[in-house]
């Protein structure tokens, strides 16, 4: 298959290859399924790119910072332990915008048929997962290919992707894969109930009632991201995502014991090491923009490996912008958060116009928020 993918001319037509690659529909895993030992040029990253610019990566000596992880027991009862909980909060918006959940609520055993839901389904014959792949996003229920900007980026990550919107308006269970379809609506509905506490407990950090930004729709639909990244012959050429930050108001991730998550804090890449039945949780490039710079929508990737698959499950929150009700939808730095002495420093903005933004630049390290920016 890489023979077919890559010219081997000098002149490389890398628009071709990209074509090729597509057709085959069998994304990132079918490459390695026929045994390659060299990743096709699509896929090269420059240096700057695919490597640290400085991680603590195997380093134990470094003196990095560390993504906070956040207990949630108890919240609901303890009125101290929750002031206690919200300045956490607080401290991991401003500094990193990442932070990790225990004790969430959603049951282990779903956590785990949820991984090995999306594992077994972009497993499965390349015949039955190509039924799915497609690049139509706006009419599909549910999509699967490999990088949603592929003809955008100026070099290609090492995965795979299913996708699903879960909320508001819930698919049919027939429009599902049999084999991860139950699972990821049982699932989506267990985050759903997460997102409004966590909602809550960012409102109170940035001094709100604890419904406003759940009664402003932050948490009214859910994007269902299932990532399959297969392990990779030259991990150090390419990489598994790049850097950028979510479109979301919140993201909630789920992800294996595998590892290569990284955070952007103060130049360095900051390992966001799993930890047993956690879950990680960032600000989206929205909660930025309302929050008026406040809290942080950091830059974060994900590095290629040659141990995997890595699988993971992101969880993202904010409206939909294809829904006709949403396209003139009006978000800004809340009235709340600014004043003369601290005026806004976005202007308004429709979560139609900065999603369309947003997947037209696709993926190059440099945040969406930048050309909104008064």
């Amino acid at each position: 298959m890489a023979s077919q993918i890559e010219s081997q001319d000098s002149d490389f037509d890398r628009k071709a290859a990209l074509k090729t690659f597509d057709d085959t529909k069998a994304g990132v895993k079918g490459l390695t399924d026929a045994g390659i030992t060299k990743i096709p040029s699509i896929f090269l990253h420059s240096q700057h790119n695919a490597a640290p610019i400085k991680s603590n990566s195997g380093d134990p000596e470094a003196e990095l910072p560390v993504i906070p992880t956040v207990d949630l027991q108890g919240i609901d009862r303890d009125p101290n332990l929750r002031r206690r909980v919200i300045v956490q909060v607080r401290d991991a918006c401003q500094r990193f915008g990442f932070f990790q959940v225990v004790n969430h609520g959603i049951p282990i055993p779903l956590l785990d048929k949820t991984i090995n839901g999306v594992k077994e389904f972009h497993e499965q014959d390349t015949e039955v997962k190509r039924g799915f792949y497609t690049r139509d996003f706006a009419y599909k229920t549910f999509t699967y290919n490999s990088n949603f900007d592929l003809y955008q980026s100026p070099a290609d990550n090492w995965r795979d992707t299913m996708s699903c919107l879960m909320a508001p308006r819930p698919p049919n269970l027939q429009e599902l894969p049999q084999v991860c379809g139950e699972t990821m609506v049982d699932y989506s509905n267990e985050v759903m109930g997460l997102a409004r506490k966590l909602l809550e407990l960012v409102s109170e950090a940035l001094g709100l009632n604890p419904d406003y930004l759940t009664n402003i729709g932050c948490s009214e639909a859910l994007l269902f991201l299932g990532h399959y990244y297969p392990a990779c012959p030259e991990p150090d050429s390419t990489i598994g995502i790049s850097s950028h930050s979510d479109s979301s108001f919140l993201t909630v991730l789920l992800q294996d014991q595998i590892g290569g998550l990284q955070v952007l804090c103060n130049d360095q890449w900051v390992d966001v090491k799993p930890t047993a039945n956690a879950l990680v949780i960032n600000l989206g490039d929205l909660l930025q923009l309302i929050s008026n710079d406040k809290f942080r929508s950091s830059q974060h990737r994900v590095l290629a490996k040659s141990i995997g698959p890595r699988v993971s499950v992101a969880c993202f929150l904010r409206p939909q912008h294809l829904l006709p009700e949403n396209s003139t939808r009006v978000y800004g730095p809340l009235k709340e958060l600014i004043s003369e002495g601290d005026p806004p420093v976005f202007r308004e903005i429709t979560v139609k116009e900065f999603v369309e933004h947003y997947q037209a630049k696709g993926l190059n390290g440099i945040s969406a928020l930048e050309v909104f920016r008064l």
